[in-house]
């Protein structure tokens, strides 16, 4: 039925997906690994575990300062080409439950600001811009980092968009495109004494909610319980799908 509605051109999914630049590429996989069912996501780890392990012996020696948050406390100059190189290596390799190790990269990351106004870096001078955007996909991508983490690390990455696209605003995706419209949706909750009360938020007021409960309940992992929303503030919220829709027809 799918096949009817829609054709698969497989080779013009491979040959856009092949074009993409790195920061869209792990941002279009994450979403695709968001749409699988649990048994698809076990199969899909099984596969990857076992691609990895052609590479476990080369990568071990890297993989343990990646998961070490003294190796990782001395990778904090971020206008270094070599320290950004050895923190892309160390997200890549980081392990989904080392949330000190996450924490050394998070303070790290988050201080590209400072940086960028008091050393003057130049973020579209070479692969300075792609490496920055890299790094900030992946980082806010990553499950080791807590929701909190992510959403402040998304905001970064927005304005790092914004910054080498020239624009001034944070909205908006590649090339300059605004973000998609959203609308409110209605959410039932259940109280304790089993009455139930309909809220209508937007997507915004309620990852701004469960930022706040992430916040003052850390130790929960809220994050593992609660799906993130795709809201007006999601990095490459576009992420070329229209571009891929194009392709296939």
């Amino acid at each position: 039925m799918v096949e009817k509605r829609c054709p698969l051109q497989r080779d013009g999914v491979y040959r856009w997906f092949s074009e993409l630049p790195s920061p869209q590429r792990v941002e279009f996989l994450c979403g695709l690994l968001d749409l699988c069912i649990p048994l698809e996501l076990r199969f899909l780890g099984s596969c990857l575990e076992d691609l990895a392990r052609k590479d476990y012996h080369s990568l071990r020696d890297s993989e343990i300062k990646a998961n070490n948050p003294a190796d990782l406390g001395s990778l904090t100059n971020l206008t270094d080409e070599v320290v950004r190189s050895k923190l892309l290596v160390s997200l890549a390799l980081l392990g989904s439950e080392q949330r000190e190790a996450a924490g050394v990269l998070y303070r790290t990351l988050t201080h590209i600001d400072s940086i960028i106004h008091n050393y003057g870096l130049q973020l579209n001078e070479g692969r300075t811009g792609d490496e920055f955007l890299l790094l900030f996909t992946m980082a806010s991508n990553h499950p080791a980092f807590s929701f909190h983490q992510k959403q402040v690390l998304r905001q970064e990455l927005t304005q790092i968009q914004s910054s080498l696209s020239g624009g001034g605003g944070g909205g908006g995706g590649p090339g300059g495109k605004s973000a998609l419209p959203t609308c409110p949706a209605c959410h039932k909750v259940l109280w304790s004494d089993s009455s139930i009360t309909s809220v209508t938020k937007s997507s915004s007021e309620v990852t701004e909610f469960i930022s706040k409960l992430s916040q003052l309940y850390p130790e929960e992992n809220l994050e593992k319980f609660i799906p993130c929303l795709a809201g007006p503030d999601s990095f490459y919220v576009e992420r070329n799908h229209m571009d891929l829709e194009a392709d296939l027809r």
